[in-house]
């Protein structure tokens, strides 16, 4: 099978799987997801945006690792800030588990500037009906450590940047026209997300040329934290290293399990909490 991949919920695309993209290398090559849409065709996600190039739909992807810069873009370096270096590798599909219409399982590799292999990756994404209005994308990965090794897993707030910059994870660049909404159970902005470990993130806003959307965004492992922004761009991640460095240990895992709720108009609290409890029961 040639054709590039997708996820259908029923007869309707909802997502495709840029699996091998021919970027710069300074733009973090990796597999990505867009565009990812509504069940009634609204788009999501947004790539390569003028303010942050490497931004790539929905993908998983961290700016140091081991000082590989996994995620594009310059490197922030203590002392000196961001800075342009040729430390850029790769995060490559090396084959597929299993693959149908409504799930995509594959390996891959995350290697170094040299093509040396940092992490290898067993990855499923998965795409379930909720609602006649809402999908939700599951995503599963280990992320797998040599045996002879530690891998350590850095941000820019772990390499000193001020300011609550911890990203690196599962990151997913929204579109929007405007500021998007954020909202979490108990407590409503983006400084009041970003940094916390909040069960579920909302964001809601309007794609460019219309369509109102909802995503809802859950699954925080031990450590992790949410990364958002609204006011520079819309996004969110389920970052690694928001405030310490994470290690996957030498010859073992590091499990991620996400769940996003991606819905057609503007969701309150009360309709998420019943879609994500009628999700724990499915």
């Amino acid at each position: 099978m040639t054709e590039e991949p997708t996820l259908r919920v029923g007869d309707v695309e909802v997502a495709r799987y840029v699996l091998h993209p021919d970027l710069d290398p300074r733009h973090g090559p990796r597999p990505y997801l867009h565009p990812v849409r509504t069940i009634a065709g609204t788009p999501v996600t947004d790539a390569f945006p003028a303010d942050h190039v490497w931004h790539l739909g929905a993908s998983l992807a961290v700016q140091d690792v081991d000082g590989t810069n996994l995620w594009g873009g310059r490197t922030y370096v203590r002392g000196s800030g961001y800075t342009w270096r040729d430390d850029h590798g790769v995060i490559a599909h090396t084959g597929w588990v299993d693959r149908g219409p409504d799930r995509l399982e594959h390996q891959l590799q995350w290697r170094d500037r040299d093509g040396g292999v940092l992490l290898t990756e067993h990855r499923r994404l998965g795409a379930t009906a909720v609602a006649t209005d809402v999908w939700r994308l599951d995503a599963d990965y280990t992320l797998t450590a040599p045996a002879g090794r530690d891998v350590r897993l850095g941000s820019p707030a772990t390499n000193g940047r001020p300011g609550g910059a911890g990203y690196g994870g599962f990151f997913w660049r929204a579109v929007a026209d405007g500021e998007p909404s954020v909202f979490t159970p108990d407590s409503a902005g983006e400084q009041a997300a970003n940094g916390s470990a909040a069960p579920w993130v909302a964001m809601t806003g309007v794609a460019p040329g219309g369509g109102a959307y909802t995503l809802v965004f859950t699954g925080l492992g031990p450590g992790d934290r949410w990364f958002v922004r609204t006011a520079m761009y819309p996004g969110v991640c389920v970052a690694f290293a928001f405030d310490h460095p994470a290690v996957v240990p030498a010859g073992g895992d590091r499990r991620g399990r996400h769940a996003v709720l991606v819905a057609d108009g503007t969701l309150d609290r009360t309709r998420i909490a019943a879609l994500l409890h009628h999700g724990d029961e499915a």
